[in-house]
């Protein structure tokens, strides 16, 4: 059958809207999330692979399919450290990610574990409508990266010794803070530093190489650190130790989005700030209960310990942080004005 240059053409400008009319649809576009926390489904296991998939599944939802997610959690698709570089460079597309893992390429994210300077999750949470929250933003908006879900965890310390509370209690402890600037006070107060990320202190604590490590409330029952610990001191009634640890999307991708699909990753994003915000102080309640039942001592910060170390953070790494450069000055000013 002879087909004529005038029916060749009418079946092209024909095929949208018959795919339209039989519901066919392009292939999504599918986005790369990555973490280092262990993996789960979107109803249990660890809160932040939790808030990944109903992340994934509710953007997927309201872009009517146009967007799908691959979920890589435990540092499956490449190290940890590593995510934030990816991201910069559009190699990643999302990851779930502690910010101060990145303070060796930017010093400024360090502000996202201070020692003493965020001390309730209503303080952190603030920073995002504050000019600190704003400024941050600007830094990280310059290097590539966009906070997608702003979250923020309490710490605790697990011991294979005593329980550390007071500043006294960490002398001659090989121990893991976290940050720079944790790793800075707990020197002062008499610690051996050890940095590792935290999927992989159980490893170091195994072998012997840590004696205690400070991490979020979920990491030290997600990690299953009560299995080599003797003691735990929880962060439910005040903490040292709060840590920024965003969803962030590659800005590079991001940017490549339609209007309508960057709209529906940011409220979507948004709008899990409720869950993180309620699963991450369950997680704090939970710790000192699955340490106990594991046979674990289980203590508690108190003001006074808190006073103690909050003076030795500000005499070491507060300083330290200001003296980086102006950026982290700022920072630091900015954050502190955030009661």
């Amino acid at each position: 059958m002879l087909i004529t240059r005038r029916v060749a053409v009418g079946a092209v400008l024909a095929a949208p809207a018959l795919l339209r009319a039989t519901g066919a649809q392009a292939a999504p576009r599918t986005l790369k999330i990555s973490h280092q926390f262990p993996g789960g489904t979107a109803e249990q296991g660890d809160f932040r692979d939790r808030l990944v998939r109903r992340f994934a599944a509710e953007v997927q939802k309201r872009t009517d399919n146009e967007l799908a997610f691959e979920i890589y959690p435990g540092s499956s698709l490449m190290k940890t450290v590593a995510q934030f570089s990816a991201l910069r460079r559009g190699a990643l597309d999302l990851t779930l990610y502690p910010l101060a893992y990145a303070g060796g390429e930017v010093p400024e994210v360090n502000i996202g574990l201070m020692p003493c300077l965020v001390t309730s999750y209503e303080q952190g949470l603030a920073w995002k409508s504050q000019a600190v929250g704003q400024e941050l933003e600007r830094v990280l908006d310059k290097r590539g990266v966009k906070i997608v879900t702003w979250l923020w965890q309490a710490g605790g310390t697990a011991s294979r010794t005593a329980p550390v509370v007071q500043p006294d209690d960490v002398k001659g402890l090989k121990v893991r803070g976290g940050s720079r600037e944790m790793d800075l006070m707990l020197k002062a107060a008499g610690g051996i530093i050890s940095s590792v990320p935290s999927n992989e202190i159980y490893a170091a604590m195994q072998t012997g190489s840590l004696d205690a490590a400070v991490t979020s409330s979920t990491s030290l029952i997600s990690f299953r650190l009560e299995e080599i610990s003797k003691s735990v001191t929880t962060g439910r009634n005040g903490s040292f130790w709060f840590m920024f640890e965003p969803l962030l999307m590659s800005k590079q991708i991001f940017d490549s989005l339609p209007g309508a699909q960057q709209a529906a990753v940011m409220q979507v994003g948004t709008e899990l700030e409720a869950f993180g915000l309620q699963a991450a102080k369950a997680d704090d309640e939970d710790l000192a209960r699955v340490y106990l039942k594991a046979g674990i001592t289980a203590r508690d910060m108190d003001p006074d310990a808190l006073g103690k170390w909050k003076a030795v953070a500000q005499e070491t790494a507060w300083k330290d942080f200001a003296a980086r450069n102006a950026a982290c000055a700022a920072l630091l000013k900015l954050a502190e004005a955030v009661a």
